[in-house]
């Protein structure tokens, strides 16, 4: 007689995800959770330029920059929040892929390309008016 904790479904985390549905195809898993190391690549690279940007504000020598700690931090956040979005949009993905439900909208891309279109405006400001 197996017992809840036999369940390799119990044993695997998060547990509401696995907990529920049948096990999906997992060619679909495998493509799932390389969608989520994509957006954890594009995270890093946003919280890398905000660095990158606080560096060279650094190095300037010419004080503190507000345009530039702005833009900074406006990368460092679009990488935070993407990271954290990302873990979320990989769990409602296998949740709709372990009931075999339609896959809900992608909600991360749109907030990121409107966002940075954003950062890029302010990048493009902050070069205008600092004079390359």
């Amino acid at each position: 007689m197996a017992s809840e904790n036999d369940d390799p479904a119990c044993k695997r985390w998060p547990h509401r995800i696995y907990g529920v549905g049948n096990e999906p195809d997992p060619r679909f898993t495998l493509a799932n959770e390389r969608t989520f190391l994509a957006w954890i690549r594009t995270a890093l690279a946003l919280m890398a330029a905000g660095v990158g940007v606080e560096a060279l504000n650094a190095a300037a020598g010419t004080g503190p920059d507000p345009l530039r700690t702005s833009l900074a931090v406006l990368l460092l956040l679009a990488g935070v929040v993407c990271s954290i979005a990302a873990f979320g949009r990989w769990m409602t993905m296998e949740r709709a892929l372990r009931t075999n439900s339609p896959l809900p909208p992608p909600k991360l891309a749109p907030i990121l390309g409107f966002g940075l279109g954003v950062i890029g405006l302010a990048a493009l400001v902050l070069l205008l008016i600092s004079g390359f």
